[in-house]
């Protein structure tokens, strides 16, 4: 018989069903699909009735297949519950002549229904850590689900039937005008709704770029000392150099740049030390890419977030021609929207929504729920609350670090949702080591510097301060402080 898949009730495809009759043919196919791991434990199967309808067979071939494979303990059922798979089932194939399945005691009865506790393990389960400070991202708890319904209950309602069909590569116009307006008001970004091409994630962003400057001939990225790798890599993968430039208390030396075609910044508060680019550096990449004709790409990392003053304007602002501006919603909302933008310069625009690509890659109804979120105020007010809860959060830190770890001292804490603790130097790695015993996830700051960087390494953590919960903020502080020095 030809593979066979059952559509009525649970779905299930079987391999061949051999020639030796049907039940033996049905038995020796379900425990194949157990047996290599195809329909995992717990998995419900089909009812009796649904698959026989299913495969043309009589309903008592399956019965009795069923009843087989629960005998030799591949499947278990209970009356009214179905039929499942054994929890465990497919991590050994059964043993004929001792009535158990190599390491572990074969189910001897139908009665009990499988349980995810008795599930087999590997032997060497990785332990998860009982706090999370890795920078990056935010409290997903605290992400506004009542209010994001309200919003995509009346795009829902509202939005008209033509807007389900595939979009303009750009993205909706409704959530580009409402940007426009936004980034204009909070950022200091000027744009236009014809320039700004929605995306899935800076990094979705950075990899259209890449393309474009590929295929404009550019084959070296100026980046910063320190920074995100995965961006690096991102551009290494597209055929792009990385250079890194020096750093200073200032920012990024952008005094240092030549003939790259490009430079990645993070200007409002560079990740991960925490400075602002002063303005000189800034009136000095401006200059570069007016005289070079070099395009400075922009990510806003968590540009929202700043504590002690208003926050630092854009540096698309200055000079709109050059500056490819990056937004996302990761950090004031959740990185799993996968809703990000790119202001573009008019000359850009053609070129990027080309690598794009012919239809929008970023769902249609998020797109929509974050622009009716935009205008009427929600996303202002969840920044707001945000920028308040992590605020308090960071001050937190310091008093606890004033108070336990004199020694250690925080910088790059006017804005974002990290700090960097300068360690005593050659003491990092240890720092780290000792976390993750004690189930702290922690990274050093050497994670974050290019192997080319010429600036002179330092021992540092960079502690996330947006990834617990409220109530696990106080606990997972408790535990930094116990490993510092």
């Amino acid at each position: 018989m030809a593979d066979s898949w059952a559509t009525s009730g649970v779905d299930l495809h079987l391999g061949p069903i051999g020639s030796g009759g049907l039940r033996r043919g049905l038995t020796d196919a379900l425990r194949e699909a157990v047996r290599t791991g195809r329909l995992a434990p717990g998995t419900r199967l089909p009812s009796s009735r649904s698959l026989a309808a299913d495969l043309g067979v009589a309903r008592n071939t399956v019965v009795e297949a069923y009843a087989d494979l629960v005998a030799e303990g591949w499947l278990t059922a209970r009356q009214g519950s179905g039929t499942w798979v054994a929890a465990g089932a497919s991590c050994a194939p059964f043993d004929r002549k001792t009535g158990e399945k190599a390491g572990e005691e074969a189910v001897r009865t139908a009665g009990a229904a499988p349980s995810p506790a008795r599930t087999a393990r590997p032997r060497r389960e990785r332990r998860r850590p009982v706090h999370n400070l890795v920078p990056g991202t935010p409290d997903l708890a605290s992400f506004p689900r009542t209010l994001w319904l309200r919003a995509a209950r009346r795009v829902l309602a509202t939005a008209p039937h033509h807007v389900l069909d595939y979009g303009d590569p750009r993205g909706n116009p409704a959530l580009r005008t409402a940007l426009t307006g936004y980034l204009a008001r909070v950022r200091g970004v000027r744009t236009d709704p014809d320039r700004l091409l929605v995306c899935a994630g800076v990094s979705h962003g950075l990899q259209i770029l890449a393309a474009v400057l590929r295929a404009r001939g550019v084959r070296t990225v100026a980046v910063d000392s320190y920074g995100l790798d995965s961006h690096w890599k991102l551009l290494a993968r597209a055929g792009l150099r990385t250079r890194p430039l020096p750093l200073d208390r200032h920012g990024t030396v952008t005094q240092e740049l030549t003939d790259e075609g490009a430079v990645l910044l993070t200007p409002s508060h560079q990740f991960p030390m925490g400075v602002s680019l002063h303005p000189d550096r800034r009136a000095a990449v401006v200059s570069w890419a007016r005289r070079t004709g070099g395009l400075i790409l922009e990510d806003d990392y968590d540009g929202e977030f700043r504590y002690d003053r208003q926050p630092v304007g854009a540096l698309q602002g200055l000079a709109p021609d050059h500056v490819v501006h990056l937004g996302t919603t990761s950090k004031s909302l959740a990185p799993g929207l996968r809703l990000a933008w790119m202001a573009l310069p008019p000359s850009l625009v053609e070129e990027a929504t080309k690598a794009k690509g012919p239809t929008d890659t970023c769902g249609v109804l998020d797109q929509l729920t974050l622009a009716e979120f935009l205008t009427s105020g929600a996303y202002d007010r969840q920044v707001r609350a945000a920028r308040l809860r992590y605020r308090r959060r960071r001050d937190a830190l310091v008093e606890a670090l004033a108070a336990r770890a004199p020694d250690v001292r925080p910088t790059g804490i006017a804005a974002g949702l990290h700090a960097v603790l300068r360690l005593p130097p050659g003491t990092e790695s240890a720092v780290v080591q000792a976390a993750a015993w004690q189930g702290l996830a922690l990274h050093g700051l050497s994670r974050y510097r290019h192997k080319d960087a010429v600036t002179e390494p330092l021992d540092a953590l960079v502690v996330g301060y947006g990834t617990p919960a409220d109530h696990a903020w106080t606990a997972a502080l408790d535990a930094l402080c116990r490993v510092l020095p």
